[in-house]
């Protein structure tokens, strides 16, 4: 529904020409408020203006200017509604985000520190006095960071200043996951069994583990978003994952106390959105389904969630409601149930804060959350009656990751973070139904100090899920990103999963689905994408020669590929491409397919040879021309094709490596039907001369870090004996925590890492003794 104020005779007008069902009520200074369910005034060129939600002469005054304690999609969001609010923003940044989104967009900015969050986004002193610097009535914390610290809340309130979020009263019951539970046991909410006591000793854990049964679940009192979450399904795992979760929750949330539950298989996340304000009233927003997670992570959520009868729906909504009124909840909060396979469902925690995924519920709610805070922290009521609330058609968020869904350590850890500059960016067209979560440019450097979110790209449609999930995936393919690794491909492929269409989610549908979810990649390119990719180089080359500069000192780096050789003739260009492996850290040990490019009769017409080892397939002609000048920036050019009698048009981006790696560029297709991506390897002798060839016997004797990371913990000593797959050393990026582990049995040689220093990926860290030297 779009609520809308007009003057009476205005009203009464456009009543008469929507001439549908409308709503009509008085506001507090006697103005007329109409609701229509079926067609918004827009439809007859009036504006729905928000705003006139929260009209009446009773309505308070909205703050003139707050400051928003968060960095990129967060901030870009806040500040998004605070723009159309009238509200003047402040943003904080740390020295690398200097340049950022977030900083662009606010009206005034200013430094709190360096890269590290600890020392910028989680500086509170820092951030109270930039509130009163800057002026600013208020903050708005966001989601992460801050958002859920009740110090902060209260460091805020001695100054003055107002925190846009729950009392800091709600957020230290319900950040303490077992006084949380206690509540809600009191509120007569359902509670997974489990221990929730002040006993930390991990003798008695193991005892009370045992007690419930395992599989386990170990939680950080006040962790959140994965962090200090360890699932323990046999007794002799128990201590270490016991260490694991304490040392998380005390580095991420300053407490290492953890609560045990009882894991329960094969079920859904199911959670609620619930608002209440200072005036004693609460509802809830309907519900969403979080479930497919991976690292205890969301990566895909929905609303409403699928599949749940009406009753059960109901009560979920009333449980959540009642848990919000059991601690006085002011403001935007979520309550999250674990739903069985049998339909019984669990308080899990509560969110004390706007949660990343909150768009779908603004899409099927028509409603703006970030105003919905606003107004109700400078102390307006809730606008809406539980009654009043629509649950309108249906809403996907995927979350697009700087990550490789394939990137593993020994087979122990996908979905291993990447970094990097983004050095291209398409996103799809924003719309009515299609929204695009974003605090990154082109250009921009994703951090390893920071989360490695690229984007929330939100979808919805007003008919069904099935309609709504068509529209992620078309959306999907319509996404562009080259530099760090993405999950894109994984979303995709995830989104068209036959048991994702019916519905048929839990926590772990990864992987129940892995074998589906990541096929192996093919051995040898498809040859559609070798003839578009030799195509491309070869129209480059063609471009270079017009404009009368020789292919060999023309200064682009697309001239600098190595592995492409020019051919006998005059007229034709040799190069070579290989498939992606499956672990992009490996040397390419397949032979590389060459592609032989040969001048037609016209500047478009080309014959394409391709020789897959010894084989030579016949030639074949097709054509190709230019759609825009190179970018020699990105390395990026658009060119039409026509190959085996269709046309397509797609972008080409290559994208050079470094020395180190173990190819020379990586070459990305993206077309209309799909998008793919070839590598060209160094040459042989290269390799050989440079000694990154892996598969010799002195394979797996260094281990490196596999980003740039911090080192937490060293598990081994020099000259210890060690395992395959036993913990060798920890390291932390991105927020997570990531155990390197041995590739074999062997001995520790070197120590090359001390804890707390920073690694930058590639670096060597630990060196067992040489196969030879075990031996003797």
């Amino acid at each position: 529904m779009f609520p809308v104020v007009r003057g009476r005779r205005r009203v009464s007008n456009l009543v008469k020409t929507l001439n549908t069902p409308s709503k009509i009520r008085t506001g507090y200074s006697g103005e007329i408020l109409v609701r229509s369910s079926t067609r918004c005034l827009q439809t007859v060129g009036q504006e729905c203006n928000p705003v006139s939600l929260f009209g009446g002469s009773g309505r308070k005054a909205l703050f003139n200017k707050i400051l928003i304690a968060n960095r990129g999609e967060v901030a870009c969001r806040v500040i998004r509604t605070a723009r159309k609010l009238g509200v003047q923003t402040v943003a904080i940044y740390s020295d690398i985000d200097r340049h950022s989104r977030h900083v662009k967009l606010a009206d005034e900015s200013y430094l709190v520190g360096p890269a590290p969050s600890s020392q910028s986004y989680l500086n509170m002193d820092k951030i109270v006095d930039l509130c009163i610097k800057s002026g600013a009535q208020a903050v708005h914390p966001g989601w992460g960071f801050l958002s859920e610290r009740a110090e902060f809340a209260e460091k805020l309130k001695a100054a003055g200043i107002t925190f846009i979020g729950p009392p800091s009263s709600a957020i230290i019951s319900m950040g303490s996951k077992s006084e949380s539970k206690e509540i809600m046991i009191g509120a007569k909410v359902p509670c997974v069994p489990g221990y929730h006591g002040p006993n930390q000793d991990p003798e008695f854990l193991k005892a009370e583990a045992k007690k419930i049964g395992y599989p386990v679940l170990i939680k950080a009192i006040k962790g959140g978003g994965g962090k200090g979450m360890k699932i323990v399904f046999d007794e002799s795992e128990f201590e270490g994952q016991l260490e694991s979760a304490q040392r998380e929750g005390q580095q991420s949330f300053g407490d290492g106390t953890v609560l045990l539950e009882k894991y329960l298989l094969n079920p859904r996340h199911v959670e609620v959105q619930i608002f209440g304000d200072n005036f004693g009233n609460y509802v809830h927003l309907n519900e969403r389904d979080c479930s497919v997670q991976r690292r205890h992570q969301k990566i895909i959520e929905e609303a409403p969630a699928p599949g749940l009868a009406s009753e059960l729906r109901a009560e979920l909504g009333a449980k959540a409601v009642a848990a919000a009124k059991a601690v006085g909840y002011v403001g935007a909060g979520t309550v999250e149930f674990i739903l069985d396979s049998d339909g019984k469902f669990y308080y899990m925690e509560m969110n004390t804060r706007l949660q990343v995924e909150h768009p779908i519920t603004e899409m099927i709610t028509r409603q703006d959350l970030v105003q919905w805070q606003i107004e109700i922290a400078s102390g307006n009521q809730i606008p809406l009656k539980q009654d009043e609330i629509p649950c309108h058609g249906h809403a996907f968020e995927a979350r697009i990751y700087a990550e490789n869904p394939r990137r593993y350590h020994h087979f122990r850890r996908n979905f291993l973070p990447d970094v990097g500059t983004l050095t291209h960016l398409k996103t799809p067209n924003e719309s009515e139904s299609v929204r695009v979560e974003t605090g990154v440019d082109v250009g921009d450097e994703i951090s390893v100090y920071y989360d490695p979110m690229i984007a929330k790209l939100v979808v919805h449609s007003p008919q069904d899920r099935t309609t709504a999930l068509r529209l992620l995936y078309n959306k999907l393919h319509e996404y562009e990103v080259v530099g760090p690794h993405t999950n894109i491909e994984f979303l995709k492929t995830l989104s068209a999963h036959p048991a994702f269409i019916k519905g048929e989610v839990e926590t772990g549908f990864i992987e129940k689905h892995k074998s589906d979810l990541f096929p192996s990649l093919p051995l040898e390119p498809p040859k559609v994408d070798l003839v578009k990719a030799g195509l491309s180089l070869a129209l480059e080359a063609i471009d270079s020669r017009n404009d009368s500069h020789p292919v060999e000192s023309s200064g682009s780096p697309w001239d600098t590929l190595h592995g492409w050789r020019i051919g006998g003739e005059r007229s034709s260009q040799v190069y070579e491409f290989a498939a992606v492996p499956d672990d992009m850290s490996k040397v390419i040990k397949t032979e590389p397919t060459k592609v032989k490019i040969k001048l037609g009769s016209t500047p478009s017409d080309f014959e394409v040879t391709i020789t897959d080892g010894l084989h030579e397939q016949e030639p074949m002609m097709v054509q190709a021309e230019s759609l825009s000048s190179p970018d020699t920036q990105t390395n990026t050019r658009k060119f039409r094709t026509t190959i085996e009698d269709k046309v397509t048009v797609s972008t080409h981006v290559a994208q050079p490596n470094s020395a180190t790696s173990p190819f020379a560029v990586k070459h990305h297709l993206f077309g209309p039907d799909n998008t793919s991506q070839l590598i060209t390897p160094w040459p042989e002798w290269l390799t050989l001369m440079r000694g990154t060839k892996s598969d010799g016997p002195e394979a797996g004797n260094t281990i490196r870090a596999l980003m740039p990371s911090k080192v937490i913990k060293v598990v081994v000593k020099k000259g210890e004996r060690v395992g395959l797959g036993d913990d060798l050393i920890i390291l932390e990026a991105m927020k997570t925590e990531v155990a390197l582990k041995a590739p074999r049995d062997g001995v520790v040689e070197e120590l090359k890492a001390e804890v707390g220093s920073m690694v930058s990926e590639g670096q060597e860290l630990i060196v067992l003794q040489s196969n030879d030297s075990e031996k003797k």
